[in-house]
């Protein structure tokens, strides 16, 4: 399995934040790989991380989910894939603390690449569905709690995440209640 670190929208590293590739056999049946190992991943991320739940959704062209994060005392981490279709994915540095706080990353996952990105606790995650019916799938490192449970603005100006809704012929993203209510990122919960 491949794994890198991936740089911010203005050139540095996310600590923390991994793209995995993982080692693909290939023949005339189909393909082969192992999607996940405890122990490879735990060595990859430098600490040891126990995933209490698995997460499913689908999405049509043009649904945003995000930004979405939880706080303390049930911060979440997630592992993040899509089996069908194609995402555009994002991570928001949200850690007061970090020298790249209110920086983000973005990759796009699909049922080609096979990637998996590691958002860790201290970032808001969210997606891009670019095709219909684009599944993604995510372990999260806590269960979700309502009471933890935030969100910041998509289109929050601070953040400034470049969406490629014009690649696929959108004006404004179909976007959840909860989701076009978040606060902007200079009013939301963030860690110190």
């Amino acid at each position: 399995m491949d794994i890198k670190n991936l740089s911010s929208n203005k050139g540095n590293i996310l600590d923390g934040v991994f793209i995995f590739k993982p080692i693909l056999l290939e023949d005339n049946r189909g393909f082969f790989y192992e999607s996940w190992n405890q122990s490879l991943f735990n060595k990859a991320v430098g600490e040891e991380i126990k995933f209490l739940q698995d997460n499913h959704s689908i999405s049509n062209v043009g649904v945003l989910r995000g930004l979405h994060y939880q706080i303390e005392p049930k911060p979440q981490g997630k592992l993040v894939r899509c089996v069908s279709g194609s995402v555009f994915d994002v991570a928001v540095d949200i850690r007061k603390s970090s020298p790249t706080f209110g920086e983000w990353t973005s990759i796009v996952l699909n049922a080609y690449n096979k990637l998996m990105i590691w958002i860790p606790v201290g970032f808001a995650h969210g997606f891009l569905s670019l095709e219909d019916n684009s599944e993604v799938l995510y372990k999260t490192s806590q269960f979700w709690s309502e009471d933890q449970d935030r969100s910041i603005r998509w289109d929050d100006k601070n953040i400034n995440i470049n969406w490629p809704l014009k690649d696929i012929d959108c004006s404004e993203p179909r976007l959840s209640e909860k989701d076009s209510k978040a606060p902007f990122f200079k009013n939301a919960d963030v860690y110190n």
